[in-house]
Order: structure tokens, then sequence, then C-alpha cells
């Protein structure tokens, strides 16, 4: 028992906390990113992880069309590329 307590129970308290502090929550940012993704539509405006801002125009299964600035330059990108909905400013990075 004294072995259990001394060695073995350090482990499993050291994988718990891991596990609720990096792993779970980790896990709850990729599926409310994946629900966002899945449920874009025409027109919502959307911010790519590289920065790019425009309108959406067409939505496939894995990618998605949109339109840039006042020139309506179309631009394709995959659905994983979308950063969030909307537009992100410097003050919202924050």
């Amino acid at each position: 028992m004294e072995l259990f307590v001394t060695t073995i129970l350090p482990l499993i308290l050291v994988v718990a906390v891991f596990y609720f502090l990096m792993i779970r929550p980790e896990n709850k940012r990729k599926k409310q990113a994946e629900e966002m993704r899945n449920s874009l539509t025409v027109g919502d405006e959307i911010t790519t992880i590289g920065g790019v801002v425009g309108t959406i125009c067409a939505v496939k299964e894995n990618t998605i069309v949109m339109e840039t600035g006042a020139d309506r330059v179309r631009i394709e990108f995959t659905k994983w590329a979308i950063s969030n909905k909307g537009v992100q400013s410097a003050e919202t990075t924050k």
C-alpha cells in the first residue's frame, strides 16, 4: 500500500491535472472552431488565418469561396483556413 501512495498516486494526479488543464480545453476550442466553420453561410463576413477579410459567396463541402474588397476578387480557401466569423481587429485579439 505504501508503494502505491508514494509512487503511483502522484503519477496519476499529474496525469489528471495535465488532462484537465491542457487537453480538455484544447479539445473544446477545436470543437467550437469546427462548429463555427460548419455553420458558415453565404453573405457572412470572415477572416482567414492569414488575415484576409472578405464575404462568403459560395460554400462547398471542404472549401469556401469569398470576395475581397471593392474589386470583387474571388478567392477559394479550405474551411480549416477560416479563423473567425466577422472582422478581426487588433482590439479583439488582445
